[in-house]
């Protein structure tokens, strides 16, 4: 009875000590790497970049971590206090090398994700690919770590990978348009007709900003703050403007009528000063550039001219077109030049009209 009640006792001790443990462990988790990921968030802290993403790495595998301590400890009662319970233990023992391998995948497949966001705004290159990276990053890491705990419970992973070839067939053909997104969004990446953060204009008419490049579709934010998710095959297929490739520059054309009357000479000196203020003055405007002037039209009411600026980037257009116009019309005004009002004019002395009389039908005709 004595060594009955001391076993149990022992049991007891066992099981205290392991919640304690574990408890440590969480604590230490809370206390300390909590403490140091909210750091390694913050823009402001001192903490290197690779020190930023080695704590945000580690946050997820120490849960995990923590969980495979526990099957340890388990597994060490069991073997301690129940010797013949040894299929319990060879069970536990194979979740204990599963969990630390995927423990160890767990760690790098974060690593490596973080790395990609840590570095996407210093380079373009990681920009436009990190969405496509880490999904392939995730699915080799997955599909190794697999092939690794079934080696280490004893499967034959030969059989597994000889199979791939032929299972792999089937895949493709079932997954022929998820496939095809795929490798039309490595397409978009590797040539770049679009960029993250361009400005396009789909074929369909759409006009926005490409907010992501991901391994199914490309996400476009439009003017008005909705997203057109459009898929990767359909995209790169398809035609599109890209206002911001080769630079974001463009030139701005504004349509303007003056009078008949006016002294064209006059009116393209006054265009070209209010352009270079506009230019000069405007947030948007391109003081570089040099704008100029084409007459290109003689229509009912006006002698038509194009008025060439230059903004910085596509989305602008409009302020610094609506800058010039303001601008344009206070000058115009000031130096009497005239934009007219579209009118017909009857013209009754150009030309002389005779009136005849048909006798027999009593009509009147007009020859000109």
């Amino acid at each position: 009875m004595e060594g009955e009640s001391l076993v149990d006792t022992q049991k007891i001790y066992a099981i205290v000590g392991l919640l304690v443990v574990v408890a440590v462990l969480f604590l230490v988790k809370r206390l300390i790497l909590v403490r140091f990921k909210a750091k390694a968030r913050s823009e402001t802290s001192s903490m290197s970049d690779i020190y930023r993403v080695l704590v945000l790495s580690f946050n997820a595998p120490f849960n995990l971590l923590i969980f495979i301590v526990f099957l340890v400890l388990v597994k060490r009662i069991i073997v301690l206090f129940s010797a013949d319970e040894k299929m319990a233990a060879d069970v536990l023992a194979v979740f204990i090398e599963a969990g630390l391998i995927i423990t160890v995948f767990l760690f790098f497949e974060r690593f490596v994700t973080y790395t990609l966001k840590r570095y996407r705004d210093q380079s373009s290159i990681v920009k436009n690919t990190s969405a496509i990276a880490g999904g392939a990053v995730r699915a080799v890491f997955a599909v190794v770590a697999i092939l690794i705990i079934l080696n280490s419970m004893g499967i034959s992973v030969t059989p597994v990978v000889a199979s791939l070839g032929i299972t792999s067939l089937a895949v493709a053909l079932a997954l022929q348009p998820t496939l095809e997104n795929f490798f039309s969004g490595i397409q978009l990446v590797m040539d770049k007709p679009i960029r993250i953060g361009d400005f396009i204009e789909l074929d369909s008419g759409e006009q926005g900003f490409v907010e992501k490049i991901g391994w199914r579709s490309t996400w476009v934010r439009m003017l008005p703050n909705n997203i057109v998710i459009m898929p990767n095959s359909k995209l790169s297929n398809s035609k599109l403007i890209n206002y911001y490739y080769p630079e974001r520059e463009l030139s701005v054309p504004v349509e303007v009528g003056v009078h008949y009357s006016s002294d064209l000479e006059h009116v393209e000196k006054v265009c070209l000063e209010v352009a270079n203020v506009v230019l000069k003055e405007h947030e948007y405007g391109v003081e570089s550039y040099k704008p100029f002037v084409l007459f290109h039209t003689f229509d009912n009411s006006s002698i038509n001219l194009t008025v060439m600026l230059r903004t910085r980037e596509y989305f602008n257009r409009f302020f610094i077109k609506s800058a010039f116009i303001k601008q344009l019309k206070k000058r115009f005004d000031e130096e009497g030049i005239v934009i007219p009002f579209p009118i017909t004019a009857v013209n009754m002395t150009q030309e002389s009209a005779e009136e005849l009389t048909n006798a027999g039908t009593g009509s009147t005709t007009v020859k000109r």
